[in-house]
């Protein structure tokens, strides 16, 4: 058996699981994500109750060094259409 011959190509993660935020990015996000790890702790883990906290760490994520983090993708996309502002979040850049 030859195992050096093979070649691992590498790709990108599947949608829904990105990088931690604590290489490179300086840890922007930990404040978001230590908010949203106290209220899950502080409501028993029921994570209905901290969408609002779990928004801001992906929205924190999403604006970050692009492609670092997490690619942008529409609120409504990712479960949080009740909580926008009915705006698409490209618009609100220009």
């Amino acid at each position: 058996m030859n195992f050096g011959s093979k070649t691992c190509q590498p790709r990108p993660p599947d949608k829904g699981s990105f990088p931690l935020d604590h290489f490179g990015a300086s840890g922007e996000c930990k404040s978001f994500k230590e908010k949203f790890m106290k209220c899950l702790r502080d409501n028993k883990f029921e994570n209905a109750l901290c969408r609002k906290e779990s928004k801001a760490y992906l929205e924190c994520r999403m604006e970050g060094i692009p492609g670092q983090l997490m690619a942008q993708e529409p609120l409504e996309k990712l479960g949080f259409g009740d909580l926008t502002d009915g705006k698409p979040k490209a618009e609100t850049n220009s």
